[in-house]
């Protein structure tokens, strides 16, 4: 059996604070909170503790952990986001590829079960070498606030 590890991600886990975080970033500074875009039912945010620099998330303000039972509306727009995104992955950070997913549960991996949110992670071929693989080391070649600022503009330009 393999085992994958992700030790740059530690300081997510140490890090919790109390209620849900994604209701406490709705009504927070944009900046503060890495805040790409609001729209009328859901929002974009950065990932802090990124798989890979730039992943963010599409998060509905409705506070719920199931899909099954979220307005249609909701649910629509937040699709809607998701597409909007890749192709803003692709177009300014230049992703060859682009993994978006769900951890729906703490049983499926969800750091925040209670809140589902889209993970949208831009890839790059070969993204994947020996420093992290070997030396437990993410190698970023931009600063994160660059990148929020580069995908933040992005979304600006969209939302005109």
């Amino acid at each position: 059996m393999k085992h994958e590890f992700a030790p740059w991600r530690s300081e997510y886990f140490s890090n919790k604070t109390d209620g849900c975080v994604f209701c406490q970033m709705q009504d927070g500074n944009n900046d503060e909170n890495f805040i790409l875009f609001r729209a009328q039912n859901c929002f974009g945010v950065m990932n802090r503790y990124p798989y890979t620099l730039g992943e963010f998330m599409v998060i509905p303000y409705l506070h719920t952990d199931n899909i099954e039972s979220l307005d249609e509306q909701i649910w629509q727009e937040m699709s809607h986001f998701v597409r909007l995104g890749v192709g803003v992955l692709k177009d300014k950070l230049h992703a060859n590829g682009v993994n978006i997913g769900m951890n729906l549960g703490a049983a499926a991996g969800a750091g925040i079960a209670e809140h589902i949110h889209y993970h949208l992670v831009p890839r790059w071929s070969r993204d994947t070498n020996f420093i992290t693989t070997i030396g437990y080391t993410r190698i970023h070649g931009v600063p994160f606030y660059e990148q929020y600022k580069v995908l933040k503009e992005a979304f600006d330009e969209i939302l005109k």
